[in-house]
């Protein structure tokens, strides 16, 4: 399931490529075409991230909330203009370090988790994209789509919504919620929702998320995955601010002392923005050059914990456990997190 990081970069993916053009709304589907005719037409004006749902405001107070869940993606086609806090001075896609240092050429890892065209449940797709050294068919002197592209691009697949302007389109597969809503309806569920270090007020944020572990006699592990207690983390972040943390997953959130609970939301805060900017959840500190570059492109090189069970621990060499939570699988250090 996309954790928190991807929602964010899908609300900047439809804030820089839809919001104040006028969009025709459709459903290939079937399965939301009421929905889509309520929306075809309008003219975006918002859109916003909370947790792992996003939502994206249209002129006359409706509002397009998407959850992803496990198996919904967005792929984008067409002209994409790229955020420039993840775009190299040279205007082509690019990616920071934690050191703030631009890489010369983007880092795609066996999953495309960074891809600018493809955000969710990892797919391949063929789609012709602005910015994208990799991507053929395209006029290098302005970055538009070659004059044998097709437009719009084909359906493919089961698309539940696509969203068109005259130059982007936006397809979503394999949502578990796609609704049309009104601006009280909206904030409603985000009323509901956690806190996410990305929305709101910092502080403020920092204290619900400790009041809510503080008053519970749950397992830390369970609370992280809890909507309603912290917004946006899944079972990667979970396992790897657990780790850095050196806190045991079972360990009841009351009986956490405040100042622990502190950094690790703090921590939660500063992996989250790094994964925003990355476009892959990078979570291993100090990593320098190669190092860097290996972990970019593969998942085994960028976690301390997280599939890596029966592997001995990068710290300690204790063997990495497996086990299910909530019918989750939860990765653990015995040795470091006690």
């Amino acid at each position: 399931m996309p954790e928190g990081h991807s929602v964010h970069r899908i609300a900047r993916q439809f804030s820089r490529n839809f919001v104040g053009r006028r969009v025709r709304a459709s459903s290939p589907q079937g399965r939301f075409a009421e929905g889509a005719a309520l929306l075809d037409g309008r003219e975006p004006t918002r859109a916003r991230a909370v947790g792992k749902q996003m939502f994206l405001a249209f002129e006359g107070d409706l509002w397009l909330r998407v959850h992803l869940g496990l198996y919904g993606a967005w792929d984008f086609a067409g002209e994409i203009l790229v955020d420039p806090t993840i775009a190299s001075a040279n205007g082509r896609m690019g990616q920071t370090n934690q050191r703030g240092t631009v890489l010369d050429e983007p880092i795609y890892d066996d999953a495309g988790e960074n891809s600018l065209t493809s955000i969710g449940a990892p797919r391949k797709t063929r789609v012709h994209v602005r910015m994208s050294e990799q991507t053929k068919g395209l006029d290098e002197a302005d970055g538009l789509a070659a004059p044998d592209a097709e437009w719009p691009p084909p359906v493919v697949g089961q698309v539940r919504l696509r969203l068109l302007t005259d130059a982007t389109c936006a397809d979503l597969r394999g949502p578990t919620a796609c609704v049309v809503e009104t601006g009280e309806q909206v904030q409603a569920v985000i009323d509901r929702l956690g806190p996410d270090p990305l929305v709101g007020d910092p502080a403020e944020n920092e204290e619900r998320f400790v009041r809510a572990v503080r008053r519970r006699n749950v397992a830390i592990g369970q609370l992280l995955m809890d909507q309603a207690v912290v917004s946006g983390i899944g079972n990667v972040y979970r396992a790897e601010l657990l780790f850095r943390a050196g806190l045991d997953p079972h360990t009841p959130g009351k009986v956490i002392p405040e100042e622990t609970l502190r950094g690790l939301w703090r921590d939660w805060d500063a992996l989250l923005r790094i994964g925003v900017e990355t476009g892959q959840m990078m979570t291993m500190d100090g990593l320098e050059g190669e190092a860097w570059r290996r972990a970019m492109a593969s998942r085994d090189d960028r976690h301390w914990v997280y599939h890596r069970a029966g592997l001995p621990c990068r710290v300690c060499g204790t063997e990495i456990a497996l086990e299910e939570m909530q019918a989750r699988k939860l990765y653990w250090c015995p040795g470091c997190q006690r």
